[in-house]
């Protein structure tokens, strides 16, 4: 492991990725100490940065345990019950039965960042450029926006690529995912299609690139934390948002405020937070997370643990069917007769059926299934069961979206541990 691997990555994922290692590392014993500790190593991080002190019953600390004193109360400010599984960059997620609302609140809307968030994030000021093959490249402040376009709100589903990477087997590496990187909150904004429409579009654009005003981990100023973009086909559909409002109310810092582009259906990566620009480019962008590995997966199946060559990478673009079990709650004691709900979602499609089992696949029953109460939100469904006799039961869900593919029980493995669509699983013990 690298030795500036805290400073770099931040602590739950410095311990994450290797514990023992990482223990060691972080806590060197003092030579002249037998059972007494303090914090060196790791780059720049030293006693005298973090706790000062020397850590007494250093002896007795768990391998793998971040220390209580770098919780950072004010991570997660504004939010409620996340999990955070990295704290640099920030990554958190939403636990399952915490997603039960029909609209995602503001609160318990997941965390995917890369870099670090603008300190200054005042809307008043804030400029959005808009270049490069376009006939009237321009500067636009939100007001602009508001007042220059349509303003609509519409529920859109950003999901992360990685969401589920945690149930790959051989691990992938990254932050660990179970399933809660996913919310479909009501986005206010101006579609981005009219914007590009009033820039006018060249011939010959075939990508967008986005750019925000996040900081790379390193500090270094050259250096971007992310640029992805899209096709400029999917661009120009009406349910990519430029957004300036979530829920009602101002954007969340950690989720872009003051501007983001939501585009829903496809990686979160695309939906750049911290909006500054976006640019019309004539070539696939190849901005940071756009090349080598980074949200691309095999074009053909592979072997757990294959590398696989980078040319036989390819960009992923729309999310694949997926359902998710948000009551009862996971590992919880439930009565003889209990409703089941959740959502469900496939990229750019609908879903047409959602499924449960309560007997491990051997029979399946039909769920209730609400439309979407537009194009890019997620559908709600539920399902009363009858369970026969007391004892431990296992509820699975599966969704088959317009197109005929259905949610599998397992996935094949890839290197990066994207698209893990397998069925979510919510063990009950009935009395």
């Amino acid at each position: 492991m690298p030795k500036d691997s805290c400073k770099t990555k931040g602590l739950y994922a410095f311990f994450g990725e290797n514990p023992e290692e990482a223990h060691r590392q972080f806590f060197k014993p003092e030579p002249r100490m037998s059972r007494r500790g303090f914090f060196t190593g790791a780059g720049s991080v030293t006693a005298g940065s973090l706790l000062g002190m020397t850590v007494p019953f250093y002896a007795n600390m768990p391998h793998g345990l971040v220390p209580a004193a770098f919780a950072a109360e004010d991570v997660l400010v504004g939010k409620d019950g996340l999990t955070l599984l990295n704290d640099r960059p920030i990554n958190a997620e939403t636990p399952a039965h915490l997603l039960d609302d029909a609209i995602t609140p503001t609160a318990r809307h997941f965390i995917r960042n890369n870099g670090l968030p603008p300190e200054d994030v005042d809307a008043e000021g804030w400029t959005l450029a808009v270049d490069g093959l376009v006939e009237n490249p321009g500067m636009y402040s939100i007001d602009d926006l508001r007042s220059g376009f349509e303003v609509t709100t519409m529920a859109l589903t950003i999901e992360c690529g990685g969401n589920g990477r945690a149930f790959f087997d051989p691990p992938a590496r990254g932050n660990q995912w179970t399933v809660g990187a996913v919310g479909c909150a009501e986005w206010t904004g101006v579609r981005l299609a009219d914007v590009l429409k009033n820039a006018g579009v060249k011939p010959g654009v075939v990508y967008t690139a986005h750019y925000g005003a996040d900081t790379h981990l390193s500090g270094k100023e050259d250096k971007q934390p992310i640029s992805r973009g899209i096709p400029v086909a999917k661009a120009m559909t009406d349910t990519v948002l430029i957004a300036f409002a979530m829920n009602g109310g101002p954007l969340h810092r950690q989720n872009g405020a003051p501007l983001r582009l939501v585009v829903p259906g496809w990686p979160g990566s695309c939906s750049q937070k911290w909006l500054t620009r976006i640019q019309l480019r004539d070539v696939v962008h190849d901005g940071p997370k756009m090349t080598g590995t980074s949200y691309r997966v095999p074009r053909y199946p592979v072997a757990p643990g294959d590398k696989v060559p980078e040319e036989d990478l390819v960009i992923i673009e729309r999310m694949p069917v997926k359902s998710l079990v948000t009551s009862p709650e996971h590992n919880s004691r439930a009565e003889r007769k209990v409703e089941v709900r959740g959502h469900a979602w496939s990229g750019d499609r609908t879903v047409v059926a959602v499924d449960v089992t309560i007997d491990f696949g051997k029979t399946w029953m039909a769920a209730e299934l609400d439309g979407p109460v537009n194009v890019g939100a997620w559908q709600n469904w539920r399902r009363t069961l009858s369970f026969p006799e007391a004892g431990y039961y296992e509820v699975w869900a599966r969704a088959t979206d317009s197109a005929g593919e259905m949610q599998p029980f397992a996935i094949d493995w890839n290197p990066k541990g994207y698209l893990n669509n397998t069925m979510h699983r919510v063990s009950l013990r009935v009395a």
